[in-house]
């Protein structure tokens, strides 16, 4: 595939002028079973601090927030997180903020980083800035979840089997791969970041 730039906040905000779920989050069987897969895989039964990148309309966001202390879900797309934050109000333990990532990220540590259908907008030389600032915002034993759709898009600079291969040869003596499924139209990865005392 021949190298694309990373789509900019013009391009969602394009998608999102054009339709308030622009991929079906609402009302998708396979969006529906992709999220069930994604919080049966998660290994902890709660985390302390999870920061959600790419949160859109807030499906998966009201999933994770029962798998927490604290949730903070990061959208480029402002109208997104409106419709995010009408989903989630009935949670407290959720906390919203437009980012642009991965040049706008917050400096807390993070128990879980979760990147679900999201690193492809990303060229791949800025999802390998991304791989390292996330790295540095793990806390001890943090882990990242990787989830996203396989077929190749025009417009998406990465496919989603080359994010996860990029990450794996960007990460692999920094992390532990702690789980990996493949379904027909998407896998999952989630890595482990490698205690040093051990």
């Amino acid at each position: 595939m021949s190298y694309k730039e990373t789509l900019n906040a013009d391009y969602f905000a394009k998608v999102y002028a054009a339709n308030d779920d622009p991929w079906n989050f609402e009302t998708s069987v396979y969006e529906a079973e992709k999220y069930a897969s994604t919080i049966a895989s998660l290994p902890k039964e709660n985390y302390g601090e999870i920061l959600e990148i790419g949160c859109s309309i807030g499906v998966l966001t009201k999933l994770l927030a029962k798998k927490c202390n604290h949730l903070l879900a990061t959208d480029v797309s402002e109208k997104a997180l409106e419709i995010a934050k009408k989903r989630c109000n009935d949670l407290e333990n959720i906390q919203f903020k437009n980012i642009s990532f991965p040049d706008q990220l917050p400096e807390e540590k993070y128990d879980l980083i979760v990147v679900s259908e999201v690193a492809y907008y990303l060229s791949s030389a800025d999802w390998a800035l991304a791989i390292d600032k996330m790295y540095n915002m793990l806390m001890e034993k943090g882990q990242i979840a990787l989830i996203h759709w396989l077929p190749e898009v025009h417009d998406y600079p990465q496919t989603g089997d080359e994010v996860h291969y990029l990450f794996a040869d960007e990460i692999s003596e920094k992390m532990v791969n702690v789980f990996n499924s493949r379904a027909e139209k998407y896998r999952i990865d989630i890595w482990e970041k490698v205690n040093r005392n051990n």
